[in-house]
């Protein structure tokens, strides 16, 4: 496993990858990046060949997971409502923004030896699906988001709790011949542990 992936890290596939993820305003009200806080790109930097980004290994996977508050519902976040502006209007949305598209993803990179990037785009609809209907490697992604909250102690871990991410992880990782997963099930352990001595 260690080769493979060590193997895979030597050759470079795509370098200073960006990418960004926009939302329809439409089917989304709020939405919020779990995890990569540190790891966010300015709006104007994206199309910015300038400036350095990571680089994609042959074989390498990156899961980035959003929570999202679908439109029509009332979100609190804490800040009091503005006033209409006098000499402006909100910006007009565009006629896509009616269409059952939920966001697009936006990937830019460029080859391994070239200076100029290259843009593709991913237009994606909401499937609308349980999270039980998901499959085990999204199911696994989800309670590791989990397990950071728990361990960060976020306010945005809602009624998550050690036993209930115990039991979701331990399922995804049984009969699995993947080792990490039953290492992380003992990191869980540890960690449910440490916080019961608190």
């Amino acid at each position: 496993m260690m080769v493979e992936q060590l193997s895979g890290s030597l050759i470079t596939v795509a370098k200073d990858v960006k990418i960004q993820v926009e939302f329809n305003p439409q089917q989304v009200a709020a939405y919020r990046l779990v995890g990569y806080e540190n790891r966010m790109l300015a709006t104007q930097d994206f199309n910015n060949d300038k400036k350095d980004a990571g680089e994609i290994g042959a074989g390498h996977c990156v899961t980035a997971l959003y929570e999202i508050v679908p439109a029509g519902t009332k979100v609190d976040d804490g800040v009091p409502p503005v006033d209409a502006f006098r000499y402006q209007t909100p910006k007009q949305l565009t006629p896509v923004a009616k269409s059952e598209e939920l966001l697009v993803v936006k990937l830019r990179y460029k080859q391994p030896e070239g200076d100029k990037s290259s843009l593709l785009e991913f237009p994606l609809t909401n499937a609308k699906r349980e999270l039980k209907e998901a499959d085990a490697d999204f199911r696994w992604a989800a309670s590791m988001a989990q397990f950071g909250m728990l361990l960060r102690g976020s306010k945005f871990k809602g009624d998550s709790n050690w036993d209930a991410l115990l039991e979701s992880a331990e399922a995804l990782a049984d009969g699995s011949q993947d080792s990490y997963r039953k290492q992380t099930i003992e990191m869980i352990r540890a960690a449910k542990r440490l916080s019961a001595g608190r």
